[in-house]
């Protein structure tokens, strides 16, 4: 089989992330634009090879003023770093391995992936989904900012829970 290209869909795509805030509780956001693609020399796409990125002053978190503060210089520094990237380096079906670059420091992530399936779509596309899962310390890729309330609770928990739910279109 040839090389496939395939072409991240945004409207059938999410990425999520969740992070704790003072123990006790989950906050939940989301990046609204990325874009993304895959090339497969097989039709169970192990082997194949991801690139992802996404701009960062699209993050939302249903709270404007907290999205600013993310969006910050103490946190993603959106404008000295307005994307994060993602390149693999290997993916055997079930894990994908690569290297993650946020603010400019990248590391090397290994990420559970779910093959939803290969469909055709209503116009004779055919489209391939995947759920990405997986954690990261958000400390490592320098986003240190830390609180304590006045009663010693921590603020903000360091591990970044990844939800990614991707739609690819193949190309022709």
């Amino acid at each position: 089989m040839a090389t496939q290209k395939w072409v991240l869909d945004p409207m059938h795509s999410e990425v999520q992330f969740k992070v704790k805030h003072l123990v006790i509780s989950t906050v939940t956001g989301s990046f609204k634009t990325f874009e993304g693609s895959l090339e497969t020399d097989n039709d169970d796409f192990s082997g194949a090879t991801a690139n992802f990125s996404l701009d960062v002053n699209s993050l939302d978190t249903n709270q404007e003023q907290r999205d600013g503060h993310l969006k910050s210089a103490e946190f993603f520094d959106t404008e000295q770093f307005p994307t994060i990237t993602f390149r693999s380096t290997s993916f055997d079906g079930e894990v994908l391995k690569g290297d993650l670059t946020i603010k400019g420091i990248t590391k090397p992530v290994t990420l559970a992936v779910e093959h939803g399936g290969t469909a055709a779509d209503f116009y004779g596309n055919t489209k391939a989904g995947f759920e990405v899962t997986g954690k990261i310390n958000r400390k490592e890729f320098g986003l240190t900012w830390d609180g304590i309330t006045e009663a010693g609770s921590i603020v903000l928990g360091n591990e970044i829970k990844l939800i990614i739910n991707v739609q690819f279109a193949k190309q022709a």
